[in-house]
């Protein structure tokens, strides 16, 4: 099992700034296929980025790219969702997500896919 708690989330203005970590403990985390996913209120959960085992490969939502960057750091068991640009739409609570995968390059865009879940971390984003 893995264990994932993210951190980074508040409070911020449109145009503002904000990198989203999401440390992880248990097992081998550069065997794991990342994601980010949010969830605004009223709304069902919605793939926000994901990233392959080393980072050599990432995904990042049509509607989110240009500000938002999915990165990780297997050294320090992290990874991140850089957001850049905010905008209110982006009020959500962002979970990370974790799923094992044989194989380096997979990539995993449902949040069916993915086993291990964040507890979420709330941005809010104000005009």
């Amino acid at each position: 099992q893995v264990q994932l708690v993210e951190s980074g989330g508040g409070l911020a203005q449109a145009g503002d700034s904000l990198r989203l970590s999401c440390p992880a403990s248990g097992r081998t985390f550069s065997n794991y296929a990342m994601g980010w996913f949010g969830q605004a209120p009223g709304k069902e959960r919605e793939f926000v980025a994901a990233i392959t085992w080393y980072g050599s490969t990432t995904h990042v939502a049509n509607s989110l790219k240009g500000r938002f960057t999915i990165s990780r750091d297997n050294p320090k068991n992290t990874v991140y969702l850089q957001m850049n640009s905010l905008k209110p739409e982006d009020t959500a609570v962002y979970y990370c997500a974790a799923q094992p995968s044989a194989y380096s390059g997979s990539l995993y865009v449902s949040p069916d896919a993915y086993d291990y879940w964040g507890q979420g971390t709330q941005v809010t984003v104000s005009i």
